[in-house]
């Protein structure tokens, strides 16, 4: 078990900030052990500026980050998924996709730094924010034991870090 890349499903209601960052991190921090994605249920068709500005500065390679439809996870071409985490309060309360499988799924929602219009420094330091927000969460989720942890327990785990007050 410890070989298997687990595949790790990011959504949001618009792909275009919280869900792109947190596939980001993920394949940043996961080292080869986890595969991001990140999708939107109503997916804005384009990734917002300030991320790609964001991670363009953190040295990630942005080309591969696109604004996409969940159903893309849900067919039957698609990866199987063994997590799914909803980082927005809209996607978590909408009526998600049957996920072959049945992905471990939890709730880390965290502002939507998109939604943040007085200024453009006030932006970047909400999306700024964002990333510290969701890569404290990710480190936590990537550094789990999981191949001892039965599901249970897991899940508990999931919805801790979920819930957890992230510190500044």
């Amino acid at each position: 078990m410890t070989d298997k890349v687990f595949n790790v499903l990011f959504l949001c209601t618009g792909n275009s900030a919280r869900s792109i960052i947190g596939e980001a991190v993920i394949n940043r921090v996961g080292q080869g052990r986890f595969k991001g994605f990140s999708a939107g249920s109503m997916p804005k068709g384009e990734v917002h500026p300030v991320t790609l500005d964001l991670l363009k500065k953190q040295n990630y390679d942005v080309r591969q980050f696109r604004s996409k439809n969940w159903e893309e996870f849900s067919g039957p071409d698609a990866p199987a998924l063994d997590f799914v985490f909803t980082v927005c309060d809209n996607a978590a309360n909408e009526a998600c996709p049957v996920w072959p499988g049945q992905p471990m799924t939890a709730h880390w929602g965290v502002p939507d730094p998109a939604a943040v219009t007085s200024s453009e420094a006030a932006q970047h330091i909400a999306f700024a924010d964002t990333l510290r927000m969701l890569t404290q969460r990710i480190d936590i989720f990537v550094n789990l034991p999981l191949a001892s942890l039965d599901k249970l327990t897991l899940q508990k785990k999931l919805n801790e870090i979920g819930s957890a007050n992230v510190p500044a």
